[in-house]
Protein backbone atom coordinates (compact mmCIF):
# COMPACT_ATOMS: atom_id res chain seq x y z
CA UNK A 1 0.00 0.00 0.00
CA UNK A 2 1.17 3.52 -0.71
CA UNK A 3 0.54 6.73 0.65
CA UNK A 4 1.18 10.00 -1.19
CA UNK A 5 3.68 8.06 -3.43
CA UNK A 6 5.23 6.55 -0.87
CA UNK A 7 4.98 3.06 1.44
CA UNK A 8 2.74 3.22 4.03
CA UNK A 9 4.16 3.19 7.54
CA UNK A 10 2.00 0.61 8.52
CA UNK A 11 3.25 -1.82 5.96
CA UNK A 12 6.87 -0.86 6.81
CA UNK A 13 6.46 -1.69 10.44
CA UNK A 14 4.93 -4.73 9.71
CA UNK A 15 7.48 -6.16 7.69
CA UNK A 16 10.51 -4.78 10.22
CA UNK A 17 7.93 -6.55 12.96
CA UNK A 18 8.69 -10.04 10.90
CA UNK A 19 12.10 -9.38 9.77
CA UNK A 20 12.92 -9.19 13.86
CA UNK A 21 10.93 -12.19 15.21
CA UNK A 22 11.93 -14.15 12.01
CA UNK A 23 15.75 -12.91 12.77
CA UNK A 24 16.20 -13.99 16.52
CA UNK A 25 13.62 -16.76 16.24
CA UNK A 26 16.13 -18.50 13.81
CA UNK A 27 19.30 -17.82 16.26
CA UNK A 28 17.33 -19.37 18.79
CA UNK A 29 16.56 -22.52 16.85
CA UNK A 30 20.36 -22.83 15.95
CA UNK A 31 20.93 -23.48 19.83
CA UNK A 32 24.27 -22.26 20.07
CA UNK A 33 24.32 -23.04 23.86
CA UNK A 34 22.64 -21.94 27.06
CA UNK A 35 21.28 -24.80 29.44
CA UNK A 36 18.11 -24.45 28.13
CA UNK A 37 16.61 -25.40 24.29
CA UNK A 38 14.90 -23.34 22.00
CA UNK A 39 11.06 -23.55 23.98
CA UNK A 40 8.26 -21.97 23.01
CA UNK A 41 9.04 -19.81 25.89
CA UNK A 42 11.71 -18.65 24.09
CA UNK A 43 10.32 -17.96 20.62
CA UNK A 44 7.43 -15.93 22.53
CA UNK A 45 10.29 -13.91 23.43
CA UNK A 46 11.42 -13.21 19.23
CA UNK A 47 7.48 -12.95 18.84
CA UNK A 48 7.75 -9.97 21.86
CA UNK A 49 10.86 -8.04 19.68
CA UNK A 50 8.69 -7.96 16.50
CA UNK A 51 5.23 -6.61 18.33
CA UNK A 52 7.42 -4.10 19.92
CA UNK A 53 8.00 -2.56 15.82
CA UNK A 54 4.32 -1.36 15.89
CA UNK A 55 4.69 1.02 18.68
CA UNK A 56 8.43 2.08 17.90
CA UNK A 57 7.13 5.36 16.16
CA UNK A 58 4.67 6.29 18.85
CA UNK A 59 6.90 5.33 21.72
CA UNK A 60 10.48 5.14 20.57
CA UNK A 61 12.53 5.24 24.02
CA UNK A 62 9.80 3.23 25.61
CA UNK A 63 10.61 0.38 22.92
CA UNK A 64 14.31 0.74 23.62
CA UNK A 65 13.45 -0.25 27.40
CA UNK A 66 11.60 -2.40 26.37
CA UNK A 67 13.76 -4.33 24.39
CA UNK A 68 16.72 -3.87 26.64
CA UNK A 69 15.33 -5.10 29.46
CA UNK A 70 14.02 -8.21 27.26
CA UNK A 71 17.18 -9.27 26.34
CA UNK A 72 18.26 -8.86 29.83
CA UNK A 73 15.52 -11.00 31.14
CA UNK A 74 16.46 -13.90 27.97
CA UNK A 75 19.61 -14.21 28.86
CA UNK A 76 19.04 -14.76 32.33
CA UNK A 77 16.85 -17.17 31.70
CA UNK A 78 19.70 -18.80 29.97
CA UNK A 79 17.60 -19.83 26.61
CA UNK A 80 20.08 -20.09 23.71
CA UNK A 81 22.30 -17.11 22.75
CA UNK A 82 20.64 -14.29 20.22
CA UNK A 83 24.04 -12.33 20.24
CA UNK A 84 23.23 -8.60 21.40
CA UNK A 85 23.26 -6.11 18.72
CA UNK A 86 20.63 -8.10 16.30
CA UNK A 87 17.59 -8.45 18.54
CA UNK A 88 18.22 -4.20 19.52
CA UNK A 89 19.48 -3.07 16.30
CA UNK A 90 15.56 -2.24 15.30
CA UNK A 91 14.66 -0.27 18.68
CA UNK A 92 18.42 1.70 18.37
CA UNK A 93 17.06 2.64 14.31
CA UNK A 94 14.14 3.81 15.72
CA UNK A 95 15.18 5.96 18.84
CA UNK A 96 17.50 7.62 16.54
CA UNK A 97 14.87 8.12 13.67
CA UNK A 98 12.53 9.94 16.60
CA UNK A 99 15.70 12.22 17.92
CA UNK A 100 17.11 10.66 20.40
CA UNK A 101 20.24 9.57 18.82
CA UNK A 102 22.20 10.66 22.59
CA UNK A 103 19.19 8.24 24.13
CA UNK A 104 20.66 5.24 21.92
CA UNK A 105 24.22 5.80 22.20
CA UNK A 106 23.81 5.84 26.10
CA UNK A 107 21.75 2.87 26.02
CA UNK A 108 23.87 0.97 23.77
CA UNK A 109 26.82 1.72 25.76
CA UNK A 110 25.04 0.53 28.85
CA UNK A 111 24.28 -2.39 27.74
CA UNK A 112 27.15 -3.21 26.46
CA UNK A 113 29.21 -2.71 29.65
CA UNK A 114 26.84 -4.82 31.82
CA UNK A 115 26.59 -7.81 29.16
CA UNK A 116 30.52 -7.62 28.85
CA UNK A 117 31.18 -7.88 32.56
CA UNK A 118 28.34 -10.42 33.19
CA UNK A 119 29.89 -12.58 30.19
CA UNK A 120 33.43 -11.99 31.86
CA UNK A 121 32.56 -13.06 35.16
CA UNK A 122 31.05 -15.87 33.72
CA UNK A 123 34.42 -16.94 32.23
CA UNK A 124 33.54 -15.92 28.49
CA UNK A 125 37.33 -15.70 26.67
CA UNK A 126 37.97 -12.46 26.56
CA UNK A 127 40.27 -12.68 23.49
CA UNK A 128 37.07 -13.68 21.09
CA UNK A 129 34.75 -11.74 23.30
CA UNK A 130 36.91 -8.27 22.08
CA UNK A 131 38.92 -9.24 19.28
CA UNK A 132 35.82 -10.58 17.56
CA UNK A 133 32.05 -10.40 19.02
CA UNK A 134 32.53 -7.25 20.66
CA UNK A 135 33.95 -5.20 17.50
CA UNK A 136 30.77 -6.33 15.25
CA UNK A 137 28.58 -5.79 18.35
CA UNK A 138 29.65 -2.28 18.63
CA UNK A 139 29.97 -1.93 14.32
CA UNK A 140 26.10 -3.15 13.86
CA UNK A 141 24.86 -1.02 16.88
CA UNK A 142 26.54 1.96 15.63
CA UNK A 143 25.49 1.25 12.18
CA UNK A 144 21.40 1.43 13.33
CA UNK A 145 22.12 4.31 15.23
CA UNK A 146 23.95 6.49 12.35
CA UNK A 147 20.65 4.96 9.67
CA UNK A 148 18.15 6.42 12.12
CA UNK A 149 19.83 9.57 12.50
CA UNK A 150 20.47 10.03 8.59
CA UNK A 151 17.24 9.03 7.91
CA UNK A 152 15.94 11.58 10.08
CA UNK A 153 18.14 14.42 8.77
CA UNK A 154 17.14 13.35 5.21
CA UNK A 155 13.35 13.91 6.33
CA UNK A 156 14.31 17.14 8.56
CA UNK A 157 15.76 18.14 5.05
CA UNK A 158 12.80 17.29 3.20
CA UNK A 159 10.60 18.93 5.14
CA UNK A 160 12.69 22.29 5.46
CA UNK A 161 12.43 22.66 1.42
CA UNK A 162 8.93 21.21 1.79
CA UNK A 163 8.73 24.60 3.78
CA UNK A 164 10.70 26.53 1.35
CA UNK A 165 8.93 25.78 -1.85
CA UNK A 166 5.75 27.25 0.34
CA UNK A 167 7.28 30.06 1.01
CA UNK A 168 8.25 30.89 -2.50
CA UNK A 169 5.29 29.74 -3.96
CA UNK A 170 3.31 32.93 -1.12
CA UNK A 171 5.80 35.52 -1.85
CA UNK A 172 5.41 34.77 -5.46
CA UNK A 173 1.39 34.81 -4.94
CA UNK A 174 2.17 38.03 -3.32
CA UNK A 175 4.20 39.46 -6.13
CA UNK A 176 1.41 38.78 -8.35
CA UNK A 177 -0.99 40.76 -6.57
CA UNK A 178 1.22 43.75 -6.30
CA UNK A 179 2.05 43.57 -9.81
CA UNK A 180 -2.18 43.40 -10.51
CA UNK A 181 -2.98 46.04 -8.31
CA UNK A 182 0.32 48.41 -9.38
CA UNK A 183 -0.94 48.00 -13.08
CA UNK A 184 -4.42 48.56 -12.69
CA UNK A 185 -4.64 50.65 -9.46
CA UNK A 186 -3.68 54.25 -11.34
CA UNK A 187 -5.37 53.03 -14.41
CA UNK A 188 -8.98 52.26 -12.52
CA UNK A 189 -8.87 55.44 -11.03
CA UNK A 190 -8.16 57.66 -14.05
CA UNK A 191 -11.20 55.82 -15.94
CA UNK A 192 -13.29 56.30 -12.84
CA UNK A 193 -12.83 60.29 -12.57
CA UNK A 194 -13.06 60.55 -16.77
CA UNK A 195 -16.17 58.69 -16.96
CA UNK A 196 -17.57 60.86 -14.22
CA UNK A 197 -16.59 63.94 -16.92
CA UNK A 198 -18.01 62.54 -19.82
CA UNK A 199 -21.29 61.83 -17.64
CA UNK A 200 -21.67 65.58 -16.54
CA UNK A 201 -20.82 66.44 -20.18
CA UNK A 202 -22.40 64.56 -22.49
CA UNK A 203 -25.47 66.96 -22.99
CA UNK A 204 -23.69 69.94 -22.86
CA UNK A 205 -19.98 69.66 -23.64
CA UNK A 206 -19.39 66.74 -26.67
CA UNK A 207 -15.94 67.81 -27.00
CA UNK A 208 -15.05 67.62 -23.27
CA UNK A 209 -16.85 63.87 -24.02
CA UNK A 210 -14.48 62.94 -26.77
CA UNK A 211 -11.55 64.01 -24.55
CA UNK A 212 -12.56 62.29 -21.80
CA UNK A 213 -13.04 59.37 -23.96
CA UNK A 214 -10.06 59.55 -25.61
CA UNK A 215 -7.85 59.49 -21.91
CA UNK A 216 -10.00 56.35 -20.96
CA UNK A 217 -9.06 54.41 -24.24
CA UNK A 218 -5.43 55.54 -23.93
CA UNK A 219 -5.44 54.75 -19.91
CA UNK A 220 -7.32 51.15 -21.37
CA UNK A 221 -4.40 50.24 -24.04
CA UNK A 222 -1.78 51.43 -21.85
CA UNK A 223 -3.50 48.74 -18.98
CA UNK A 224 -3.70 46.04 -21.52
CA UNK A 225 -0.38 46.20 -22.23
CA UNK A 226 1.49 46.40 -19.18
CA UNK A 227 -0.77 43.14 -17.80
CA UNK A 228 0.61 41.27 -21.13
CA UNK A 229 3.77 42.50 -19.78
CA UNK A 230 3.47 41.57 -16.63
CA UNK A 231 2.03 38.11 -17.68
CA UNK A 232 4.61 37.58 -20.04
CA UNK A 233 7.42 37.93 -16.83
CA UNK A 234 5.69 35.78 -14.52
CA UNK A 235 5.30 32.75 -17.02
CA UNK A 236 8.75 33.14 -18.00
CA UNK A 237 11.42 31.11 -16.96
CA UNK A 238 13.99 33.65 -15.79
CA UNK A 239 16.12 33.17 -18.39
CA UNK A 240 15.44 36.36 -20.46
CA UNK A 241 17.37 39.13 -21.33
CA UNK A 242 18.41 41.44 -18.54
CA UNK A 243 18.72 44.04 -20.78
CA UNK A 244 14.85 43.94 -21.58
CA UNK A 245 12.70 46.53 -20.10
CA UNK A 246 10.63 46.05 -17.08
CA UNK A 247 6.84 46.09 -16.49
CA UNK A 248 6.80 49.90 -15.63
CA UNK A 249 9.41 52.48 -16.04
CA UNK A 250 11.09 55.66 -15.19
CA UNK A 251 10.93 56.48 -19.24
CA UNK A 252 7.36 55.74 -18.73
CA UNK A 253 6.93 58.66 -16.09
CA UNK A 254 5.91 61.57 -18.97
CA UNK A 255 2.70 59.01 -20.07
CA UNK A 256 1.95 58.41 -15.91
CA UNK A 257 1.95 61.84 -15.64
CA UNK A 258 -0.03 63.37 -18.55
CA UNK A 259 -3.06 61.04 -18.06
CA UNK A 260 -3.03 62.07 -14.39
CA UNK A 261 -2.88 65.38 -15.03
CA UNK A 262 -5.67 65.05 -17.82
CA UNK A 263 -7.72 63.26 -14.78
CA UNK A 264 -7.60 66.73 -12.87
CA UNK A 265 -4.89 66.28 -10.79
CA UNK A 266 -1.84 69.08 -12.58
CA UNK A 267 1.27 67.12 -12.13
CA UNK A 268 5.02 68.60 -12.23
CA UNK A 269 8.41 66.61 -12.29
CA UNK A 270 12.04 67.78 -11.36
CA UNK A 271 14.73 65.86 -12.65
CA UNK A 272 18.10 66.36 -10.79
CA UNK A 273 21.47 64.85 -11.26
CA UNK A 274 22.51 63.24 -14.12
CA UNK A 275 19.47 60.73 -15.43
CA UNK A 276 21.52 57.09 -16.22
CA UNK A 277 20.22 53.37 -17.34
CA UNK A 278 18.81 51.61 -14.08
CA UNK A 279 18.99 47.88 -12.93
CA UNK A 280 15.95 46.47 -13.85
CA UNK A 281 14.18 45.90 -10.47
CA UNK A 282 15.31 49.56 -9.25
CA UNK A 283 13.25 50.96 -12.15
CA UNK A 284 10.02 49.49 -12.14
CA UNK A 285 10.25 49.76 -8.00
CA UNK A 286 10.58 53.66 -8.87
CA UNK A 287 7.98 53.56 -11.72
CA UNK A 288 5.62 51.42 -9.20
CA UNK A 289 6.37 54.21 -5.82
CA UNK A 290 5.35 57.35 -8.32
CA UNK A 291 2.19 55.30 -9.89
CA UNK A 292 0.84 54.60 -6.46
CA UNK A 293 1.47 57.94 -5.27
CA UNK A 294 -0.44 59.64 -7.83
CA UNK A 295 -3.31 57.49 -7.56
CA UNK A 296 -4.01 57.39 -4.14
CA UNK A 297 -3.70 61.23 -4.38
CA UNK A 298 -6.10 60.99 -7.39
CA UNK A 299 -8.38 59.31 -5.46
CA UNK A 300 -8.51 60.51 -1.30
CA UNK A 301 -6.16 63.72 -0.93
CA UNK A 302 -8.92 65.85 -3.20
CA UNK A 303 -5.57 67.98 -4.29
CA UNK A 304 -4.97 70.80 -6.46
CA UNK A 305 -1.51 69.59 -7.65
CA UNK A 306 1.54 67.13 -7.38
CA UNK A 307 5.04 67.44 -7.16
CA UNK A 308 7.61 64.56 -8.73
CA UNK A 309 11.47 64.86 -8.24
CA UNK A 310 13.80 62.18 -9.26
CA UNK A 311 17.17 62.56 -7.85
CA UNK A 312 20.39 60.86 -9.34
CA UNK A 313 23.07 60.18 -6.91
CA UNK A 314 26.17 58.31 -7.43
CA UNK A 315 24.81 55.26 -5.54
CA UNK A 316 21.34 56.19 -5.56
CA UNK A 317 17.73 56.98 -6.83
CA UNK A 318 15.49 59.64 -4.46
CA UNK A 319 12.07 60.14 -5.28
CA UNK A 320 10.10 62.40 -3.73
CA UNK A 321 5.90 62.32 -4.77
CA UNK A 322 3.75 65.89 -2.75
CA UNK A 323 0.45 66.64 -3.23
CA UNK A 324 -1.22 69.63 -1.94
CA UNK A 325 -4.33 67.74 -0.86
CA UNK A 326 -6.30 67.46 2.59
CA UNK A 327 -3.69 65.19 3.78
CA UNK A 328 -4.48 62.59 6.91
CA UNK A 329 -5.46 63.20 10.50
CA UNK A 330 -4.57 59.89 11.62
CA UNK A 331 -1.94 57.77 11.61
CA UNK A 332 0.42 57.59 9.00
CA UNK A 333 0.28 54.27 9.20
CA UNK A 334 -3.00 53.83 9.20
CA UNK A 335 -3.21 56.03 5.74
CA UNK A 336 -0.72 53.12 3.91
CA UNK A 337 -2.82 50.55 2.26
CA UNK A 338 -1.85 47.55 0.76
CA UNK A 339 -0.24 49.36 -2.14
CA UNK A 340 2.18 51.55 -0.49
CA UNK A 341 2.27 48.77 1.93
CA UNK A 342 3.58 46.78 -1.28
CA UNK A 343 5.86 49.57 -2.28
CA UNK A 344 7.87 49.55 1.29
CA UNK A 345 7.90 45.82 0.92
CA UNK A 346 9.63 46.08 -2.06
CA UNK A 347 11.82 48.98 -1.51
CA UNK A 348 13.09 47.24 1.46
CA UNK A 349 14.09 43.93 -0.79
CA UNK A 350 16.33 46.28 -2.69
CA UNK A 351 17.59 47.51 0.45
CA UNK A 352 16.06 50.82 0.32
CA UNK A 353 13.36 52.64 2.55
CA UNK A 354 10.49 54.53 1.39
CA UNK A 355 8.67 56.95 4.24
CA UNK A 356 5.03 58.40 4.22
CA UNK A 357 4.57 61.85 6.10
CA UNK A 358 1.52 63.59 5.96
CA UNK A 359 -0.12 66.46 8.10
CA UNK A 360 -3.91 68.01 8.26
CA UNK A 361 -4.24 70.45 5.41
CA UNK A 362 -0.31 69.78 4.70
CA UNK A 363 -0.91 66.75 1.73
CA UNK A 364 0.44 63.59 1.45
CA UNK A 365 4.21 62.70 0.93
CA UNK A 366 6.41 60.07 0.18
CA UNK A 367 10.20 59.82 0.14
CA UNK A 368 11.91 56.89 -1.19
CA UNK A 369 15.56 55.91 -1.51
CA UNK A 370 16.72 53.01 -3.91
CA UNK A 371 20.26 51.74 -4.01
CA UNK A 372 21.55 51.38 -7.52
CA UNK A 373 23.87 48.82 -6.23
CA UNK A 374 21.98 45.69 -5.38
CA UNK A 375 22.97 43.68 -2.51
Amino acid sequence: MRVDGRVDDRVVDAVLAVAVSAVVAVAIAADLGGTRGPEPGAFLFALGLGALMFVRRSYPVLTLAATVAGIIGYYLADYPPIGLAIPVAAALYSTAEAGRTRVAVAVSVGLLAVTTGFRLAEGDDPVYLFGYEFASTVGLMAAAIALGDGVRSRALLAAEQEQRARRRMEEERMRIAREVHDVLGHTVTVISIQANVATEAVDDDPESVRAALGVIREAADGAVRELRATVGLLASSGDEDPSRAPVGSVRHLDTLVQATSDSGLPVGITVEGTPRSLPSAVDSTAYRIVQEALANSLRHSAATHAEIVLTYGDDRLEISVADDGRGWSGSVDDAVGNGLRGMRERTVLLGGSLAVDSRPGEGFRIDALLPLEQR
